[in-house]
């Protein structure tokens, strides 16, 4: 079973905490982006991130010194965005780490596919990012299907955003269990989505994932934190309905 996240705009260096494992699966590709990247001035890149001045100062900046093999954080306390937040790796046990090693895999415009303790550098490019890639019309076709092949199995929850996972979606087959996880509370009387809170559970599920080593898919439903409960009458086989108790 894997568990597919969307990574984090915001990011961080942290070489003190924990070592990372390995190198990213992909990392020849990646160092093609980065010199893709390099390559453009100011106003194109600040076009692509679509951000503020100081905001592409800032990744500019970081552009011009990067060094994928150096001074490198885990993957997963790298990101630090809502639902890294409540997943709260940096107090895990060891035998949690080494659950989302197994079975977490962040889904990356510039990395590809990361596991949790793969060694990265902080970055900017969305998964939809506009641009031509050296003959390759978008970062969706720059990838393929090289990210769900490297998932390696037939049981995916899905716990990413649409953005992110339309990597995985476009290449199912038949024979993947692919469970979309969708987080609502009721609102005017219709079930809505709202942002920062499906980003909280997200990240609150994978940390309930780990504490409770779960190997099969049914036993997310007793997921009940940050009061959310399981909808069975609103799941099927392909996706898994949470509804938060409204305040």
């Amino acid at each position: 079973m894997k568990i597919i996240l969307s990574p984090a705009k915001k990011m961080k260096v942290d070489s003190d905490s924990l070592p990372p494992l390995q190198l990213p699966e992909y990392l020849d590709k990646t160092r093609e982006l980065m010199t893709w990247l390099q390559h453009k001035n100011f106003t194109e890149l600040k076009t692509l991130w679509k951000c503020s001045d100081s905001i592409a100062v800032e990744n500019m900046k970081r552009l011009e010194a990067m060094d994928l093999t150096s001074n490198l954080t885990p993957a997963v306390l790298a990101y630090e965005g809502i639902a890294y937040q409540y997943m709260a790796p940096a107090v895990f046990a060891n035998e949690h780490f080494q659950y989302i090693e197994d079975h977490l895999r962040i889904l990356s415009g510039f990395y590809g596919i990361l596991k949790p303790m793969d060694g990265v550098v902080p970055y900017r490019l969305e998964m939809q990012a506009r641009g031509e890639i050296n003959g390759i019309k978008n970062l969706y076709d720059y990838w393929g299907n090289s990210l769900y092949e490297a998932l390696g199995d037939q049981v995916i929850i899905n716990l990413a955003s649409k953005e992110y996972s339309k990597c995985i979606e476009k290449y199912l087959t038949k024979a993947d269990k692919y469970i979309t996880i969708d987080f609502c509370e009721m609102h005017k009387g219709k079930l809505v989505t709202k942002g920062t809170y499906a980003k909280m559970a997200r990240g609150e599920m994978v940390r309930f994932m780990a504490e409770n080593a779960i190997e099969e898919p049914e036993k997310i439903q007793k997921f009940d934190r940050l009061g959310y409960k399981f909808r069975e009458d609103l799941s099927d086989n392909n996706k898994y309905v949470f509804e938060r108790a409204g305040k």
